[in-house]
């Protein structure tokens, strides 16, 4: 952490903007850190606490206004492009819809402090129209509590900050093979997690084809439509024959579904 203080220290302001503007843009430099070292400056009087906040939220914004340009021209596909490279890409659109369902316009505001969600939210906004100064508004509302409770942590807690450096800088090598150790074991259970995932999901899944020729040659199937309703919006085709369903509804609604013949749902 010392050395993160002090490369802080040197490099200023315009190391914010860019460390912040190119992890808003999803790639994995995360900001946590130089933001506690800028506030931990700002504690000690080295560093502006509010230059520091204004170069993190505007790069915030500048991330996200490009994602969510993006994403009111190229549509849904945006969306889908970005939960592919997340560890969780099956659930990754589905959780962000939810949220957005749930929240509107509000959930730009939380979006930053649930990770993966931060990238994905604006994008979304941008699926769905939100007007360019509505996005505006709330996103810098979000982007401003974000930088300021994480800046806000490291001024206050700037002596304690140090300290802990200290004992970081003479645990050395340890403390990153910890850490690397650490990072390495949540990676590979999450891998686990989402292999067995495909595995089991593999195993009950038919393909296109074979549905196609199920419903040629007249078998009594039972076709179930999951689709989020902003996919439905979105894309309003379906599976001819399917009718709708909210996924979370499912179980409440199970006496639908009939016990007598094949049920086939899709999600996407």
């Amino acid at each position: 952490m010392q050395e993160t203080i002090e490369f802080v220290f040197r490099h200023g302001y315009v190391l914010l903007l860019g460390w912040v503007f190119l992890e808003q843009l999803g790639l994995p430099v995360p900001s946590i850190p130089l933001l506690l070292a800028a506030g931990a400056l700002a504690g000690a009087e080295r560093m502006n606490l509010l230059g520091a906040f204004g170069m993190t939220v505007t790069g915030a914004i500048a991330a996200d206004f490009l994602w969510y340009e993006l994403g009111r021209r190229k549509g849904i596909q945006i969306l889908r492009i970005l939960c592919r490279i997340s560890l969780e890409p099956d659930s990754c659109v589905r959780r962000t819809e939810g949220l957005y369902a749930k929240q509107g316009s509000r959930s730009l505001i939380v979006a930053k402090f649930l990770p993966g969600l931060g990238t994905v939210a604006p994008p979304l906004a941008g699926v769905f129209h939100m007007k360019p100064r509505k996005f505006l508004l709330y996103d810098a509302l979000g982007a401003s509590l974000w930088a300021g409770s994480v800046l806000g942590l490291g001024y206050v807690f700037s002596d304690q900050i140090e300290v802990l450096a200290a004992h970081a800088e003479r645990l050395g090598t340890w403390l990153a093979v910890i850490v690397v150790a650490s990072f390495g074991a949540y990676l590979a259970w999450k891998i686990g997690a989402r292999a067995k995932f495909l595995r089991d999901l593999k195993i009950a899944r038919i393909t296109p084809e074979e549905l196609k020729l199920k419903m040629d040659a007249g078998e009594e199937i039972v076709i179930v439509d999951l689709r989020h309703s902003m996919d439905f919006e979105a894309d309003p085709e379906t599976i001819p024959g399917a009718f709708r369903m909210d996924a979370e509804d499912i179980e409440k609604q199970k006496e639908k579904l009939p016990r007598d013949r094949e049920v086939i749902l899709f999600c996407t």
